[in-house]
């Protein structure tokens, strides 16, 4: 890595690469945090409409 600095191509080859690889990341991490609260949401809602059913 620092033997490559000097020179620009390898930088401009290796920040696209980290980039894309950080959003994979971050979208696999969202995917997962939604796939854990949509149940909750959907139980928070359904008993949101039985309250207001009730009233």
């Amino acid at each position: 890595m620092m033997i490559f600095n000097s020179s620009n191509s390898p930088s401009y080859l290796i920040n696209p690469f980290s980039f894309f690889i950080i959003l994979f990341i971050l979208f696999n991490i969202m995917n997962y945090f939604l796939f854990i609260y949509k149940p909750l949401k959907i139980n928070k809602t359904k008993k949101s409409l039985k309250i207001n059913w009730k009233w």
